[in-house]
């Protein structure tokens, strides 16, 4: 367990080596260029070193600097208040960084035999490196409130991709739990009036009622399934209110095949089907009709599901709950790559159109 802890510590710590060591590489190359081209004899390793003992010095710095950044952010209230907070770091961490320099300085220096003065190494150094030092710490401050902001802004990602999954998933319980009853009540109700006229009728329509049921259990948590299954669980809802009506509601499908395999929304034809039926077929005692087509075009899938009732009237525009759920349902799955729309149609009747964008069902029966 502890090596596994210990396992990101150690290669945060390396890819933080790391990064100081390539600033410090890149610091060396500017030196060496510069001295060679005026004409000063300074070896690659001299300037290596120089440039290394430089930044890893700031690599030792920017740990406080990090955690004094996080402390008091850029932003924190009040802005004049931290603005002084950090100028004064600013300053404490140049002095620092001299002082820090001149012993590594000096310490080289006796390394290599040569007699030199603490003060002789850091009246040079502050002259040189007071300012810029300055600008060093800003950037580090700056990288720190760059990072703090990102992390922000993914946690707030990820946080808002998991309120939508868990909006639609809540989406499709509420669905569910408003289609379970309707198939109840009104499959249990048609089998009820069947049984003393047609047995055989209502003991095929308890069959494809109990199917149903399995399907929809069986399909709670998933959000999308292929267009092949939601046409034959349209189907088979359907087929019992065939029974029920006792022949008088036709149903007619009009699928391209390469449309069957297209990924949709769960449960996406059932309120809608079920919508066509309650509001265009059930007011009437005229034989009804129910159309159901599917094509590709392009990237997109176009569904349509029509009735031959009355259509929508003035004062019920087709906002009832299936379809307001529905409609619920697929702005939060596609946003504005899709199209809801519902209208009558001129030989009488209404018609749902829909458009959703082309994906693959992840399985296919």
């Amino acid at each position: 367990m502890s090596s596994r802890r210990s396992a990101p510590a150690l290669t945060r710590g390396a890819g933080f080596l790391a990064l100081w060591s390539l600033v410090g590489l890149a610091f060396a190359s500017q030196f060496y260029l510069s001295s060679t081209i005026l004409g000063h004899s300074v070896t690659w390793s001299e300037a290596l070193g120089a440039s290394l003992a430089d930044w890893y010095v700031w690599a030792i710095l920017s740990l406080p600097i990090l955690w004094f950044a996080r402390r008091f952010p850029p932003d924190r209230e009040p802005r004049w208040g931290t603005a002084l907070l950090h100028l004064a770091a600013a300053c404490l961490c140049s002095g620092a960084y001299i002082v820090l320099r001149t012993l590594i300085g000096e310490a080289s220096a006796r390394v290599a035999g040569e007699s030199t003065s603490f003060g002789e190494i850091f009246q040079p150094l502050l002259a040189r490196t007071f300012p810029f030092n300055l600008l060093v710490y800003g950037v580090i401050v700056a990288c720190s409130q760059a990072l703090s902001y990102y992390r922000r802004y993914h946690a707030r990602t990820v946080q808002a991709l998991e309120l939508e999954k868990h909006l639609a998933q809540a989406r499709l319980q509420t669905l569910l739990h408003q289609l379970q009853p309707h198939f109840l009540f009104n499959s249990l109700n048609g089998i009820a009036s069947l049984m003393y006229r047609d047995v055989e009728a209502a003991d095929r329509m308890l069959v494809r009622l109990g199917e149903l049921l399995r399907v929809s259990i069986s399909q709670t948590g998933a959000q999308q399934s292929s267009l092949r299954d939601e046409i034959s669980f349209a189907a088979g809802y359907l087929e019992i209110e065939q029974i029920r009506f006792g022949g008088r509601l036709e149903v007619r499908f009009a699928v391209e095949p390469e449309a069957l395999g297209v990924a949709v929304p769960s449960f996406l034809l059932q309120p809608l089907v079920e919508n066509a039926v309650r509001h265009g077929i059930e007011p009437h005692a005229r034989p009804g009709r129910v159309e159901i087509t599917a094509r590709r075009d392009a990237e997109w899938l176009d569904i349509t599901v029509t009735d031959n009732g009355d259509g929508l009237k003035a004062e019920a525009p087709g906002a009832g709950i299936g379809l307001g759920n529905t409609r619920a349902r697929l702005h939060q799955l596609y946003g504005p790559r899709h199209s809801f729309v519902i209208g009558n149609v001129p030989a009488g009747g209404c018609q749902v159109r829909l458009r959703l964008p082309i994906e693959q069902a992840s399985a296919e029966p």
